[in-house]
């Protein structure tokens, strides 16, 4: 027996909505009815087909811009809609694997400049970027891999792909700007590269701590920890080691940053709609209006 995201009814017969992944009752299955994420990404029908009979739509459309083009109906990204966690998981990998490639060519001084966010090369705007998607080492990667994939893709259902596209992009790119400034102002004269999405991991965690504080999540597989007391526990190991000024090369402030814009964001985003209640691996996401859910990470 299935349960309604807005109405909590008991449904033999639920509706599963294509755009969001919600389960609704036949009272709210149709998008209008449960404020369904997929209408903000709607683009009117130039996107499907050409219409010549209405100008409005044609000036709408190219009023909208170069991210509406992108992202909207018929955009080259409108195929990830929905699948945004995974399309960044790719990145990450392939990029990873670019690194390696390069490395093992001899170009360590080729992949600093692309892929390192650096305190001695700052204005290289596109290692905002790359280093999101550039990781360390294989252990690194791993983890942030696992985080992003259990707990991507209920936050991005819950605010929409666009949206979850610019908060994991600016979260990334302030935690890595901000980790710089910081060891450029605590440490000057030592250069400082930061390469990871855990900035942008750590503000998906930030949102989904907010929508669902009680949130169970298996620590190693084994031990069960409600999501606030993770949030809290890592907050306040980032907090020590940066303190401490730790030289165990891992990007502390960065995580910070990264918590606290999520936490902001998931604020002022919640109350929206029903959040997952549970969490699995392999069995999907069940969502009900009420009581805490679990998670294995």
């Amino acid at each position: 027996m299935a349960i309604c995201d807005v109405c909590g009814a008991d449904e033999s017969l639920p509706y599963r909505c294509s755009r969001c992944g919600g389960t609704f009752c036949s009272n709210h299955r149709l998008p209008e009815n449960h404020n369904c994420t997929g209408l903000s990404d709607w683009d009117d029908p130039a996107g499907v087909f050409e219409s010549s009979f209405d100008s409005s739509v044609s000036n709408q459309r190219s009023s909208s811009g170069l991210l509406d083009s992108l992202t909207g109906t018929g955009g080259v990204f409108s195929y990830f809609r929905g699948n945004v966690t995974y399309l960044f998981l790719a990145l990450m990998w392939l990029t990873f694997l670019a690194q390696l490639t390069l490395g093992s060519l001899g170009f360590r001084g080729l992949t600093s400049n692309l892929f390192y966010l650096t305190s001695v090369h700052p204005e290289y705007v596109w290692t905002w970027v790359t280093s999101i998607f550039a990781h360390g080492g294989f252990y690194h990667i791993v983890g942030n891999s696992i985080v992003l994939f259990f707990f991507g893709p209920p936050v991005e259902r819950y605010i929409g792909s666009r949206k979850f596209t610019v908060l994991f992009l600016v979260s990334g790119m302030l935690a890595g700007l901000a980790q710089i400034a910081s060891s450029m102002v605590l440490s000057p004269g030592i250069p400082t590269a930061v390469v990871g999405a855990s900035g942008a991991i750590m503000a998906i965690l930030g949102v989904l701590t907010v929508l669902n504080p009680g949130l169970k999540i298996y620590l190693y597989f084994i031990l069960p920890v409600p999501l606030w007391l993770f949030t809290i526990g890592f907050a306040g190991i980032s907090v020590f080691f940066f303190v401490n000024q730790s030289a165990d090369g891992v990007a502390h402030f960065a995580h910070l940053i990264g918590l606290v814009i999520g936490l902001a964001y998931g604020e002022r985003v919640k109350g929206k709609r029903n959040v997952p209640s549970e969490m699995s691996i392999g069995g999907g996401m069940r969502r009900g209006p009420g009581g805490p859910g679990r998670g294995r990470f």
